[in-house]
């Protein structure tokens, strides 16, 4: 892909999440094209469907999330890097459901193509387990259920940040390593 093209193809995504987010399903390719500053045309040559452009959407999304996961993995403070990704983990799903509907409706699965977070997520959960910021005994099916839930709950709920940073921080507390 040439690299206007590739400058292009970001700023389309970038425009149709922030379009998609803010009107939801209603969105039309018009108004990401003129947020994008591209034409529609433009659009259809790299997404032939609404379909296409919700998909790259949640890939991109989620590979950016697994480049975040590797970045907070090199770093010197393991607690911190997990409860960080976990609480962008939850973040991210506040606004996804709008996409994975879309998606679903259309026949589509809303995971086709996304690179899988396990590895990353058990990556940052080994370090942290090792730091002593994390409790031992908890392993990846029981942090996948918290996690879930914690996702399932910010989909569901108009959660502001404050609520959100609160249930976070009873989650958080039960993640920790007790003294």
């Amino acid at each position: 892909m040439r690299a206007d093209a590739q400058r292009n193809r970001a700023r389309v995504l970038e425009a149709a999440e922030e379009v998609l987010a803010r009107d939801g399903l209603a969105a039309s390719m018009r108004a990401v094209a003129e947020l994008a500053g591209v034409g529609v045309g433009t659009i259809y040559r790299q997404f032939p469907t609404k379909e296409a452009l919700y998909q790259a959407i949640v890939v991109d999304r989620t590979r950016r999330l697994a480049e975040r996961a590797a970045e907070l993995a090199e770093g010197s403070d393991p607690g911190r890097a997990f409860f960080t990704f976990f609480a962008m983990i939850v973040e991210h799903a506040t606004t996804k459901k709008v996409f994975v509907d879309a998606l679903s409706a259309a026949g589509v699965d809303p995971k086709a193509g996304s690179p899988d977070l396990r590895g990353p997520i058990e990556t940052l959960l080994v370090r942290a387990q090792r730091s002593g910021a994390v409790r031992p005994d908890v392993g990846m099916p029981e942090l996948l259920a918290l996690l879930s839930a914690a996702c399932l709950a910010a989909q569901q709920q108009s959660w502001d940040p404050e609520l959100r940073d609160r249930a976070l921080g009873v989650v958080f507390d039960g993640l920790r390593t007790q003294p």
